[in-house]
């Protein structure tokens, strides 16, 4: 495996520093056609001059075939390099090296040229889907050894009587097994957006009350964090929808205000229908932190955790706002962080009417 690798690698760097002749055509067809012109023309005027000084035509036409063969070939070696390229390219892709690339000139426009680039764009593609998968693999690791490590040493240290069966070592516990469900929960809603498999149950619902069925659970959890949750939308907002999965989108997207807000501070909710476009349109703010405009689009990716601030919680799977956006746009919705001087601002647009797919 390594020597095959090591071939594949000095072809490569072979190809890189071979010239290539023919670069001169935008269409892979007028390289042929100039190559054939090129090749018959030279194979013509040579043929001629060697029967005018008297040579015999069974020494002449070999040597023109020969002539006419060595030009082709020098020439050619610019149009067909790249697909030699991609094909050690791929070999070495097939070993699992996806950080190779055909090294293809950027001013070549043919054919060839442009399946080179989106080779080399589908390798770029897979390189980053290789590193999610193993950085997925990994972090869901990570987090499911947590909790089940701190179970473990609580129900060790009850079993050799170190500690107590308290209702706090119990409360511990259930905290430690909640963590675990909602991950497991997390990773099922994971694999269904994998596959794209997700039936939306749709119901004509009050917003305003749904609101505040979401939020409601949520401020128990909130516990002694003292967080006020400040709701502003109109009594009368209806729309179409999946509760289920728009309660997975509010949900994920207010806690996530919450875990990032100091304690005794407030978390507003705004929502508002925008009857030109036939939206309803959410705005959650947490006060006083800020998500960097470079970070805006990072952190819908999955297991990917905010930066937590001074007085605010730590800890969440990095799943939530990534789950939260696949539920918007199940719905034909959008979420995205928008400038706010006030804090972190999270915007969700939403169909008043959901529109079936036909």
């Amino acid at each position: 495996m390594m020597a095959s690798k090591k071939q594949q690698q000095s072809r490569l760097d072979a190809m890189k520093h071979r010239v290539k002749p023919v670069d001169l055509f935008s269409s892979l067809k007028l390289e042929l056609s100039a190559l054939i012109v090129i090749a018959t023309a030279v194979a013509f005027a040579m043929c001629w001059f060697l029967l005018k000084f008297g040579w015999s035509g069974w020494i002449a036409m070999p040597l023109t075939l020969a002539l006419a063969l060595g030009i082709t070939y020098f020439f050619s070696r610019g149009t067909t390099a790249p697909l030699r390229q991609m094909r050690d390219v791929a070999e070495a892709m097939a070993d699992g090296d996806y950080t190779v690339r055909v090294d293809i000139d950027q001013d070549r426009h043919d054919e060839v040229g442009q399946l080179a680039r989106s080779f080399n764009e589908m390798a770029g593609e897979l390189e980053h889907a290789d590193k999610m998968r193993r950085d997925m693999i990994a972090n869901v690791s990570h987090e499911l050894r947590t909790p089940v490590s701190a179970l473990q040493a609580m129900v060790e240290n009850m079993a050799d009587g170190v500690t107590e069966p308290t209702p706090a070592n119990l409360e511990s516990i259930l905290t430690q097994t909640q963590r675990l469900s909602d991950l497991i929960a997390f990773l099922l809603d994971l694999s269904r957006m994998e596959a794209g498999a997700a039936s939306l149950n749709i119901e004509k619902f009050n917003f305003a009350d749904f609101l505040d069925e979401t939020i409601e659970p949520l401020e128990i959890a909130d516990g002694g964090h003292a967080h006020d949750i400040h709701v502003t939308v109109p009594a009368d907002i209806s729309m179409e929808g999946d509760q289920d999965r728009l309660r997975q989108l509010f949900t994920n997207i207010i806690a996530n205000a919450l875990k990032h807000s100091a304690d005794g501070t407030t978390v507003l909710i705004d929502a508002h229908e925008d009857e030109n476009q036939g939206t309803i349109v959410t705005n959650v703010v947490n006060f006083g932190s800020q998500i960097a405009l470079s970070d805006r689009s990072d952190i819908f990716r999955r297991f990917v955790k905010g930066k937590t601030g001074p007085g605010t919680e730590s800890g969440g799977t990095g799943l939530g706002l990534s789950i939260a956006r696949w539920a918007a746009q199940l719905h034909g919705g959008t979420v995205k962080v928008v400038d706010d001087t006030r804090g972190a601002d999270f915007e969700i647009i939403l169909p008043k009417y959901h529109i079936a797919e036909r």
